[in-house]
């Protein structure tokens, strides 16, 4: 598999550290009580077709990014630095 890193281009999947759901980064408040602490620790969507996942390109740039993959047919469908507006993932 190969994620289209927007720094180095097409790389090789086992660059990468997966990190999960890209709703990670959404982290609640402190303040936020303990109803949204349990659900945003234990409770994932699992969706079969497109889905944007978290990663770290650990061997390559080091940058966060968030990439969008089928979970159906594996098929990477673009990827967007972390930091920089990727809610769409492409």
């Amino acid at each position: 598999m190969r994620i289209p890193c927007p720094l180095c281009g097409e790389r090789d999947l086992r660059e990468f550290t997966p990190w999960g759901d890209a709703a990670l980064m959404h982290r609640p408040g402190f303040d936020a009580g303990p109803e949204a602490a349990h659900a945003y620790l234990h409770l994932r969507e699992n969706p079969a077709g497109p889905h944007r996942e978290l990663s770290y390109h650990e061997l390559g740039c080091a940058a966060w990014l968030v990439v969008t993959r089928n979970t159906l047919t594996h098929e990477v469908m673009g990827a967007a630095l972390a930091g920089e507006g990727a809610e769409g993932g492409a």
